[in-house]
């Protein structure tokens, strides 16, 4: 997927490890590790934790997951499901003069590729540090810092909606997103998601055979929250199991057109935090879904 979020949830206890700019990346000093728990966090804190969070570590993201994603690949998941042969936005040939908004871009991977396609995106993110990451490597399109809560633009300004593993597992109130994505969205446009698919929540957060078996519920949805010695939230992800994100869909006027979980592939030897040949062969590791507004 492109730039912005695709790591899995960790169990409690254990450590992560974890305009043309001419800003190099920049290695910053480690921090005291932060602890891991699960808690209530709300829409402010959990907005604010993790522009904080995703500032700080983009840079080690990019490293670590650059050449994975490409400069111009649309990739949707850690298993390599790429748009190309998915086509959940349309086939490529109807992209051309499409105005479509990339949310949670990070490097905006996804924009570029559908720039290449003769669509007009716009790649949003909370964080500024991932949109500079998105200018270094060239963004002949507008990017945008802003929450996916408060989207700052006009009502039905755009034909597509996509948001590859970015912004809906880091919100405390989803629907709140899908709203703002409907409202922006023209009649008939789509929006396509992919999140952490929900049973990952129940497995440790490890791509070995200890993470193939189930150590917490399913129906738990108690975020997991990292946090300082403050108690200060530092990172937060939210669970939501695959009824609560259908009803979330529902809630925010679109109609489930389709719920695609895509299958680990032969050539993908990768290993991207607990997503693994291993696990993604016995048990799902992502769930995209493909929405439309009436």
């Amino acid at each position: 997927m492109r730039s912005p979020a695709c790591r899995p949830p960790r169990q409690v206890g254990r450590k992560r490890p974890h305009t043309n700019t001419r800003e190099p990346i920049i290695q910053e000093p480690e921090a005291s590790e932060p602890e891991a728990t699960r808690r209530t966090a709300g829409v402010t804190e959990s907005s604010r934790a993790n522009r904080g969070w995703w500032d700080r570590n983009a840079d080690e993201y990019q490293i670590e997951h650059g050449t994975f994603l490409g400069d111009d690949r649309f990739v949707w998941s850690p298993e390599g499901l790429d748009e190309v042969e998915a086509e959940l936005l349309g086939p490529p040939e109807e992209l051309k003069g499409k105005d479509v908004l990339e949310i949670g871009a990070g490097a905006a991977q996804c924009a570029r590729w559908l720039t290449a396609q003769g669509a007009r995106p716009v790649a949003l993110d909370l964080s500024h540090r991932q949109l500079q990451h998105a200018l270094r490597i060239g963004a002949p399109f507008p990017l945008v810092c802003a929450d996916a809560g408060a989207l700052p633009f006009a009502d039905r300004s755009f034909d597509l909606a996509c948001s590859a593993y970015g912004a809906l597992p880091f919100v405390a109130d989803p629907v709140l997103v899908l709203k703002e994505v409907r409202r922006v969205l023209r009649p008939g446009g789509r929006f396509v998601f992919s999140v952490t698919h929900p049973i990952r929540w129940a497995f440790p957060d490890e791509p070995g055979p200890e993470g193939l078996a189930v150590s917490a519920s399913y129906f738990d949805r108690t975020p997991y929250v990292e946090q300082d010695d403050d108690g200060s939230a530092v990172y937060v992800e939210h669970h939501r199991t695959i009824g609560d994100r259908v009803r979330d869909v529902v809630a925010g006027g679109f109609r489930l057109v389709d719920l695609v979980e895509p299958e680990w592939p032969s050539w993908n030897t990768a290993e991207w935090g607990g997503w693994s040949p291993l696990r993604g062969n016995l048990i799902p590791g992502t769930a995209i879904f493909v929405c439309e507004r009436d």
